[in-house]
């Protein structure tokens, strides 16, 4: 592994502060490295392998795929991409979907059509965009505005205008900063690298109300808390409130990327041919594993399963927090969960990966927990096992 470490450095860039270890292949919640070694996988790609490692019918349909079509233009239709997007219409309540290549130009597509769809039907001067202080939405230029956290957008003045920033779970932080510009509200149901931060439910409902009154675009962003993770295939299932734009990625592949904006009839009709899109939009191979993965979390009980497991992975990571004091919280919904310490989490992720298990952190003193939504109890177990005789020496 060395060499490959050492070879890796000469020619990346240096985005990433990476683990000194080469994943080379994965079966179920399990990853191997080139050396052998297994570890117990609480990452998943940072919530991206919804189904696991090998997953007999992705890997299968993957490979049919490829002996068909790996690539056409939206010049033209194709199969997997329809059969993908009639899924996605029918589970999430909407109406029409447009596919990209990750949760960035989900955000950056959503963005686009709130604004357009303003400026079309609510006048010219409608382009103002709220979002939650605490947030994340990604890294490209629209995406890393609409964030509200200043550490990722150090360096890259002068941002998107038109973005203000309000307080989450605060609706008068809300309501103050709506003025006659606004045209959109996004946020998201869970905030993930903001440190695994559930918006309340009668929260999330007053903002549907808000957008309603004041004719606002409510967008959804569930790059990594939709497609299963908390339970429901959408996060928003939760609170029972409907957005007008939900953005998609991550787990919606499976492994592969693949990202998707979906809106309701009224606003998706702010986008004409020519305004929006993605050479590898919609592209077959990874609509093939979309649909995949859609189908088999919606018809092979991975649901219950990540709400059953999902409580007790819950009940396990308290049981730690009762134990030890440094330990502030558990919090978050389904396979979505955050522990919260007084202390840095850096060294606790680094000596349980030398142990075997692969965690996150979520900003520096949160453990993110988003393992693949087929987890066991027994990895359950495994995982809090490990990471418990890491926090033992910290007492």
């Amino acid at each position: 592994m060395e060499q490959l470490i050492k070879k890796g450095k000469e020619v990346f860039m240096s985005t990433y502060a990476q683990f000194p270890i080469v994943i080379e292949k994965g079966e179920g919640v399990k990853v191997y490295d080139k050396d052998g070694n297994e570890y117990i996988d609480f990452v998943a790609g940072i919530a991206v392998n919804s189904l696991g490692y090998k997953n007999e019918r992705l890997v299968t349909e993957l490979k049919e795929q490829l002996d068909k079509l790996t690539h056409c233009s939206n010049l033209y239709w194709n199969e997997p991409a329809i059969e993908a997007a009639g899924l996605l219409v029918e589970h999430s309540g909407l109406d029409k979907v447009f596919f990209c290549n990750s949760g960035a130009e989900a955000i950056e597509g959503s963005l686009k059509l709130a604004r357009k769809y303003a400026k079309k039907n609510l006048g010219a001067d409608k382009n103002g965009i709220i979002t939650m202080k605490n947030s994340f939405h990604g890294r490209t230029y629209g995406a890393v505005t609409a964030t509200g956290q200043l550490k990722y957008q150090k360096g890259l003045d002068p941002l998107l205008p038109g973005v203000k920033y309000v307080e989450f779970n605060n609706i008068e932080s809300l309501e103050e900063a709506i003025d006659d510009n606004t045209c959109a509200v996004l946020l998201e149901p869970i905030q993930g690298e903001g440190g695994i931060r559930p918006a309340n439910k009668e929260y999330l409902k007053k903002v549907r109300e808000i957008c309603d009154k004041n004719n606002l675009v409510l967008i959804f962003d569930e790059v990594q808390c939709g497609i299963g993770r908390t339970g429901e295939i959408f996060a928003y299932g939760l609170y029972d409130v409907k957005p007008d734009i939900v953005a998609l990625a991550k787990g919606l592949g499976g492994g592969v990327p693949i990202g998707a904006v979906i809106a309701n009839e009224k606003v998706a009709e702010g986008f004409c041919p020519g305004d929006h899109a993605s050479t590898f939009g919609g592209n077959p191979l990874v609509c093939t594993a979309a649909k995949v993965v859609l189908e088999e979390i919606s018809n092979e009980g991975i649901l219950d399963n990540v709400k059953v497991q999902g409580n007790y992975l819950t009940k396990k990571l308290n049981e730690l927090k009762d134990k030890y004091d440094f330990i502030t919280d558990v919090r978050g919904h389904g396979l979505m969960l955050g522990m919260e310490m007084n202390i840095p989490v850096k060294d606790i992720i680094k000596k349980c990966m030398e142990k075997g298990l692969l965690l996150v952190g979520s900003g520096e003193r949160i453990i993110r927990f988003v393992p693949p939504l087929i987890v066991k109890k027994e990895d359950i177990d495994s995982t809090v096992s490990v990471l418990g005789s890491v926090l033992e020496g910290e007492i």
